[in-house]
């Protein structure tokens, strides 16, 4: 099932994949556990402005149709075509009515959601305290799964940054605690695989490095 719906859908699948692959090297991916079914909460630590853009490439690769709540929604409303939803900061009503829609959506027509818990972009390690809609949701979803989500950024190795996305294994939910415990697990096992150079599996084919590209050794000799 597609993330995109229409032609507007198409239109904003093919400007993020773009931007992704301009503005990275490479987009690393890795999955734990049984394959993910809906309705599942992807929650995920962000701490980076392209987090949105590289969940869109995962859920569209292990196939969740997933709603994504955004707070600048109404600066760019066309990605309610790729399952973005307002909301809007400060404006607690219209909140509530977005948590109310994305319920019935997961509970009737088999939505999975993306949550940044966190409330705010911020810069990393540490992880902020989790707001309370994602004991919301799960606990009036049933049957929902949920699965942590970690996010690394690295500008090092390359000429553009690479990113890093493990999936955890799926639960029930808990408490909140039990999920930032949960979260904060995830990204200290993503940062010791970084360090390893643990095997991933490639999300993303980016923008090579220009020696890459450009590289004049590859020019036959006469």
């Amino acid at each position: 099932m597609s993330q995109e719906k229409g032609i507007v859908g198409r239109f904003v699948g093919s400007m993020i994949r773009r931007s992704v692959r301009n503005r990275f090297h490479t987009v690393y991916y890795r999955t734990e556990g049984p394959s993910l079914t809906s309705p599942t909460i992807l929650y995920a630590n962000h701490n980076g402005w392209m987090d949105g853009y590289l969940l869109f490439h995962l859920v569209s690769k292990i196939g969740l149709r997933c709603l994504d709540w955004i707070e600048e929604f109404d600066a760019f409303p066309l990605f309610a075509a790729v399952g973005g939803m307002r909301f809007s900061k400060g404006n607690i009503g219209a909140r509530a009515m977005t948590v109310r829609k994305t319920i019935r959506l997961m509970k009737e027509d088999g939505y999975s959601l993306i949550l940044f818990p966190e409330g705010v972009m911020h810069r990393p390690p540490s992880i902020l305290k989790f707001g309370k809609a994602i004991e919301v949701v799960a606990k009036h979803v049933p049957g929902v799964q949920l699965a942590p989500v970690a996010i690394r950024y690295q500008l090092s190795m390359h000429e553009r940054p690479e990113a890093w996305i493990w999936v955890g294994k799926p639960d029930s939910f808990k408490s909140i605690d039990h999920c930032e415990d949960q979260l904060a697990s995830q990204l200290a096992c993503l940062d010791k695989a970084i360090e390893t150079n643990a095997p991933f599996e490639t999300l993303v084919e980016g923008t090579k490095d220009v020696n890459e590209r450009w590289d004049m050794r590859r020019i036959p000799k006469k």
